[in-house]
């Protein structure tokens, strides 16, 4: 015999999700899927919105751009997502050529050639500027980013122009002007090479990588001060600087030029210019970070939010990764590198890092670009 109406077997419909529950199910994944979550439904949009808002943000992505040494000098873009760690290809446009693309602090890109000078400074760089270049001919300038001013210092041809001559580009009046040169204590070597550089919203930060000592320039009083000596351990014998939630971190790398022995990170009071030790990379790691290579006299590094990245600027196949805590602890681990190692070495690698939210995802899906995320 059938069974009857109400003994016949009906298919479950599944309540839908609303509210903690679907925040909690939402704060598991990863930047790059909420923007299409937030599209489908005012509670998802709701949800994606409370989730990012919680103490537990997503964290800075370490970008980097690849751009090949022949015409036409293609670029490409990946970037490291710490939630997933998972590298992600960014499909965008190549960026326009000027000159080789460079990188002189963490969200700061810019290409300089005698007839133009393009920079970019938003997290994701959807936004670039290319203005006339400065008046001074510049080989390897120090370029740093305060407020709406960019300046662009020493590196000149003494043969021709003063070698320590500083030009400042107004984003908001588009007009550059030049104050008084580089102190005297930046001849022979004010260039990028011999330089790491940091700001804050006030001032640029100038470190001397080998000694240690710190120069800072305001854009506004066209002020230098300084020399400020950094060199907390007699063992440092490269050092690098950026901003982390507002603090001015060091990195310094010690030992000796032909045996690294450690990397330790510190905490730099930027009225007072003394130096805290905050705490030191694992010697596992530091060994990783050499890699094939029997030293790693130096480095550079890239930071935002509470988020260190600490890599070769040469061949950097692995990248090593400081995440500041809540109180005060900090978590380490490393990242491969897989976008550099699968590349020729025709190709140069530049990195930025950014704190890069869903507005910033949402601006680069809606543009007229044709733009797309995925993980590798």
């Amino acid at each position: 015999m059938p069974p009857s109406v109400d003994e016949c077997p009906t298919t479950a419909v599944p309540e839908p999700i609303h509210g903690d529950v679907l925040e909690a199910v939402l704060s598991h994944l990863p930047l790059i899927h909420l923007v299409p979550k937030s599209l489908v439904s005012k509670s998802f949009h709701k949800a994606v919105t409370s989730t990012l808002s919680k103490p537990c943000k997503p964290q800075p992505w370490l970008i980097l751009h690849t751009q090949t040494s022949r015409s036409p000098y293609v670029t490409t873009t990946s970037a490291y997502d710490p939630p997933s760690r998972h590298w992600i290809h960014i499909h965008q446009p190549s960026i326009t050529y000027v000159a080789p693309l460079r990188s002189s602090q963490s969200n700061l890109l810019y290409m300089i050639s005698p007839s133009k000078f393009s920079f970019s400074f938003d997290p994701l760089h959807l936004t670039w500027h290319h203005v006339a270049p400065p008046s001074v001919w510049r080989i390897d300038p120090i370029v740093a980013v305060v407020g709406r001013h960019v300046i662009v210092s020493g590196g000149a041809c003494d043969f021709e122009h003063d070698p320590l001559a500083v030009e400042i580009y107004d984003v908001s009046s588009r007009i550059w002007t030049k104050p008084e040169p580089m102190p005297e204590a930046f001849t022979g070597f004010a260039s990028m090479t011999w330089h790491s550089v940091a700001s804050d919203d006030r001032r640029m930060f100038v470190l001397e990588k080998n000694d240690g000592v710190l120069h800072t320039f305001d854009p506004v009083t066209n002020t230098w001060c300084g020399p400020y000596d950094l060199r907390h351990d007699r063992l440092v014998i490269h050092n690098c600087i950026g901003f982390c939630y507002n603090r001015l971190i060091l990195i310094g790398v010690l030992g000796y030029p032909d045996d690294v022995i450690g990397v330790k990170v510190f905490e730099v009071n930027c009225e007072s210019f003394t130096v805290c030790e905050i705490t030191e990379m694992p010697l596992d790691l530091v060994e990783k970070l050499k890699c094939d290579e029997l030293q790693v006299s130096s480095v550079e590094v890239r930071m935002a939010g509470n988020v260190v990245y600490i890599y070769k600027p040469v061949l950097p196949e692995e990248v090593i990764v400081c995440e500041f805590m809540n109180g005060g602890e900090c978590n380490w681990w490393s990242v491969s590198n897989v976008v550099a190692s699968d590349r020729c070495v025709t190709e140069q690698f530049v990195f930025t890092c950014s704190n890069v939210g869903i507005h910033d995802l949402r601006k680069a899906t809606r543009s007229n670009v044709n733009r797309r995320f995925r993980f590798a």
